[in-house]
């Protein structure tokens, strides 16, 4: 049984939704969920240390977390799904992929990665020393830095920008630390050639944590992949939600993932 606490929303195709390190269903994917489950069963697992999940006792594995969100699928009883991977839940979903592959019918990567260059490791490792020192307004700079686009910060008011700021200090999500720990240790180059499912892959024009030679590996690894830009920085919800919202909805609506009458058909729920 999966003790991953979960966002269920809508009906259709099963689609599954797998967040980045830090973050969470609501955090990362809140502006675009009511999109998604207009057209889709969306089941959202939360990592253990977010949302409702408690934090795990142990170090995680990218095998733990894509098995536990195949878990959280099978008991809402939809069979199979797409997934929608956004940053460490990239990796995660393309380990669903290759763990249950009678499953798990198309990816949509967004800004993601197989690996983390020694430039994305050195960013990992800023952010692990500052969640230990314990400095929330200095850790929120730092995020906001390396994660929002240039462009995106250019147009905040300094008022803007302070709530941007206070926002992210007060809500670091408790298993943050072991989503950072296990960033450093993704690797899944060699799974990338033997995916055989649909695949797009998004990337984030404008990303300083996971740049965009992560996203380019990531197309060129995987037989098929289409690729999509968006000119943002790491925060596609933040910056641009109804552009990323389009090209994940396009994509899954023109390569037809999932079986017909998924289970779950209330218009709203939650675990």
């Amino acid at each position: 049984m999966s003790e991953l606490a979960r966002i269920v929303r809508g009906s259709g195709p099963g689609l599954l939704l797998a967040h980045g390190g830090g973050g969470g269903i609501q955090a990362n994917y809140g502006p675009i969920l009511d999109g998604l489950a207009e057209r889709y069963t969306v089941i959202g697992p939360d990592y253990p240390g977010t949302g409702g999940t408690p934090r795990a006792t142990e170090p995680l594995t990218l095998d733990g977390l894509a098995d536990a969100l195949v878990e959280a699928a099978d008991e809402e009883g939809v069979e199979t799904f797409a997934i929608v991977g956004y940053s460490l839940g990239g990796p995660v979903a393309i380990r669903a992929a290759i763990r249950h592959p009678d499953r798990v019918t198309a990816l949509v990567l967004t800004a993601s990665f197989a690996h983390p260059s020694a430039r994305m490791r050195l960013a990992t490792r800023t952010w692990r020393r500052l969640l230990d020192a314990g400095d929330p307004p200095r850790l929120a700079a730092f995020l906001a830095l390396i994660g929002a686009g240039a462009s995106f910060l250019d147009r905040l008011s300094a008022e803007e920008l302070e709530a941007m700021l206070a926002g992210a200090a007060a809500t670091v999500p408790p298993g943050t630390p072991d989503h950072v720990d296990l960033v450093e240790s993704v690797d899944v180059r060699a799974d990338l050639a033997r995916l055989n499912i649909p695949t797009l892959v998004i990337s984030t024009t404008e990303d300083q944590l996971a740049t965009p030679y992560h996203h380019r590996q990531l197309a060129d690894g995987i037989p098929g992949a289409k690729f999509a830009e968006i000119a943002t920085g790491h925060l596609p919800f933040a910056e641009r939600p109804q552009e990323w919202l389009g090209l994940i909805r396009t994509f899954l609506d023109e390569t037809g993932p999932a079986v017909q009458g998924a289970s779950i058909s209330s218009p709203s729920s939650a675990r």
